[in-house]
């Protein structure tokens, strides 16, 4: 195992020595896990990633692969896929992650490598702690949905992320960038009402923080041209208990 600090161009430079594909999964997030924080969050993304993508092409990596979020094509209501520029973004910590996100995929593409950015689905699964967040709330009464719970939410199972990733190394797409996430984007209602029943709790009541745009995005690239298929194509699948 070699070890590194991102924002460490030495550091990084030995620690990928000798690698033939570089991947940046490298995130400060802040939520249930009790780990990260935003503005740390945007620091490795706007700072690390131009670091590590230098890094990388110094260490003689010729492909690098960068995480990203699929909220950058945010579209409302509607349907959008990587095409689509974010709107209706109205939270001030939403968009200043989704500006840090795309800041960070542009560092990657100007490295001079062959690049390719996979654009996840909001995370949920083992060590997210996101899930098990919700059911705690839930169990407790105190699951609310954000805003009136209209909005769209598109997820992504780590494993499901995990496996398009090795896919993507594997395969190397004709495609540059491709959104990762299940087949069926939910509203944040029916989430939290389908958790409210799985623990017996009352139907949560709207009035939480919205935070998060509606975002409601296709797989269908990422299933083209990676041969992939989520193996929790909707929520029910990966929540079950």
């Amino acid at each position: 195992m070699r070890v590194a600090d991102i924002f460490d161009e030495q550091g990084l430079r030995a620690a990928l020595a000798g690698c033939n594909v570089g991947v940046n999964l490298a995130t400060s997030l802040p939520g249930p896990s009790g780990r990260g924080d935003f503005d740390t969050n945007d620091a490795v993304r706007r700072k690390g990633t131009p670091i590590w993508a230098q890094a990388c092409k110094e260490a003689g990596v010729s492909r690098i692969l960068q995480q990203s979020i699929a909220m950058v094509n945010a579209g409302g209501d509607a349907w959008s896929d990587e095409d689509t520029v974010a709107s209706g973004v109205n939270d001030e910590t939403a968009a200043k992650a989704i500006d840090a996100a795309l800041a960070m995929e542009e560092s990657a593409r100007a490295s001079g490598l062959k690049c390719l950015i996979l654009r996840g689905g909001l995370f949920y699964g083992p060590g997210t702690g996101l899930d098990d967040d919700w059911f705690v709330r839930a169990g407790t009464g105190k699951l609310r949905l954000p805003g009136d719970g209209q909005t769209f939410v598109s997820l992504v199972h780590i494993a499901d992320m995990a496996d398009a990733t090795v896919a993507a190394i594997g395969r190397w797409p004709r495609r540059t960038t491709l959104i990762v996430s299940d087949d069926r984007p939910a509203r944040w209602h029916e989430l939290f009402t389908y958790i409210a029943q799985v623990v017996g709790a009352p139907e949560p009541q709207p009035g939480g923080r919205l935070g998060f745009p509606s975002f409601r995005v296709r797989n269908a690239r990422a299933r083209e041209d990676l041969d992939w298929a989520p193996r929790y194509s909707d929520f029910r699948m990966g929540l079950a208990r």
